[in-house]
């Protein structure tokens, strides 16, 4: 079990210095689209069980809804179904959605290397998805959720003498295993590391616990919190608080205020994000930390605008599969796959030799299903393993082909 910890993202620490005007000059800086992505999910017919991700100790995914949805901690149903993050044919699917959408890189939700409570399942799911971003031809990089240390010392397994020691441990492991890999993102020679917060270490603890990383990482911070880290930079994250709908003049002010400063000379993660819907007080777990509406797609559209009008170099995307505060892109039975599509415009607006078209998205999840119903079928696989061949070396339309083709009985 993890608790939400999105709730440190509080408009009372914002930097106004800037007063919203005029749309952002359109910038002609080549861009690099990533997504925020969890690891997380646990489900019982891959791992036994249905972790809580998916139960939030309240929902039972057991129960069926007359259309045939499970009951899970989700206001919109992920178009796959409730999967498990180990599930190496979810995985596939995932990436090559982001393949075929023209997203750049993942930016993995990571909350260290220690078996407590579930961050040992999350960190074994991590390094199965690097498998497969460096099978799409894709980047990554980390974002530490450095609550876990706190979470740790506070259920007993870690002393408060030991948080340093067991932090440069941690960031020791990242660049003997993940920052020297060559898929990892890299800011002029130096590896890209996110953390949520931060929520636990202090800048000199940074400075500490970084001191002996060559290079040391391109530290990126939340906006209000990037000087407690002593950061190189700050990345925005979906503007809730207070349990209150949050109107598209204040998200926007929060968007303004952060891009002047990169204006200023601070590096910049752009965020992009299409709504933010939590499910916390459906599960009994606490209040909601508010909202903001989709606006039938234009809230995505219009961040996703702004960002590749800014001259962040960088986008993040929030986020891929965050089910349980609702800010997820992936294909849902709500939105179908309408932010998908809008990322995909952009990468034909940016780049000529950009390939992919919106029939081609609904190719990975095609893939999917069938192999849900061949699992059993040896034949069937090796056609479908043929089929996923293609999509990884973008031959869409051969797989296309062959899926039409594949005679695979249902279940």
């Amino acid at each position: 079990m993890i608790p939400s910890r999105r709730h440190i993202v509080n408009l009372s620490c914002w930097v106004s210095s800037v007063c919203l005007a005029a749309p952002l000059p359109a910038q002609d800086v080549p861009k690099t689209t990533l997504v925020h992505y969890m690891p997380w999910f646990a489900s019982e017919p891959v791992s036994g069980y249905w972790g809580w991700h998916w139960t939030m100790g309240h929902f039972d995914p057991e129960r069926l809804s007359d259309n045939g949805t499970r009951s899970v901690a989700a206001h919109d149903y992920p178009l796959i179904g409730p999967y498990d993050s180990s599930d190496p044919h979810a995985l596939e699917c995932h990436l090559l959605l982001m393949k075929l959408s023209g997203i750049d890189g993942v930016i993995i939700d990571w909350y260290g290397i220690e078996d407590y409570r579930d961050y040992a399942a999350i960190h074994r799911n991590a390094g199965h998805l690097i498998e497969y971003i460096r099978k799409a031809g894709l980047r990554f990089a980390v974002c530490y959720e450095d609550q876990a240390v706190r979470h740790m010392m506070e259920g007993g397994v870690l002393q408060a003498e030991e948080d340093v020691a067991h932090g440069t441990e941690v960031l020791a492991w990242l660049q003997q295993n993940w920052f020297a890999d060559d898929a990892y993102l890299q800011v002029d020679g130096r590896p890209v590391l996110l953390v949520f917060g931060p929520q636990h270490f202090t800048e000199a603890e940074w400075v500490t616990m970084t001191a002996g990383l060559t290079p040391r990482p391109w530290l990126y911070a939340l906006p209000h919190l990037s000087r407690v880290a002593g950061a190189d930079g700050v990345f925005g994250w979906p503007p809730v608080y207070g349990g209150t709908e949050i109107l598209p003049s204040v998200w926007r002010q929060y968007l303004a205020d952060l891009y002047a400063r990169g204006q200023q000379g601070e590096s910049v993660l752009a965020p992009v994000f299409p709504k933010y819907h939590d499910i916390y007080a459906e599960a009994g777990l606490h209040d909601s930390y508010g909202t903001i509406d989709a606006r039938g797609g234009r809230t995505f559209q219009e961040t996703l605008d702004r960002a590749w009008e800014s001259p962040s170099p960088m986008i993040q995307i929030a986020t891929w599969n965050d089910h349980g505060e609702g800010t997820a892109i992936e294909p849902t039975r709500t939105d179908g796959y309408r932010y998908l599509e809008m990322v995909q415009r952009k990468s034909i607006e940016a780049h000529e030799a950009f390939a992919f078209r919106a029939d081609d998205l609904r190719l990975p999840v095609r893939l999917y299903e069938l192999r849900r119903q061949a699992s059993d079928d040896t034949v069937a696989t090796r056609l479908l393993d043929r089929v996923s061949r293609l999509l990884f070396s973008a031959d869409c339309e051969a797989a296309r082909e062959l899926l039409a083709n594949a005679a695979i009985p249902p279940d």
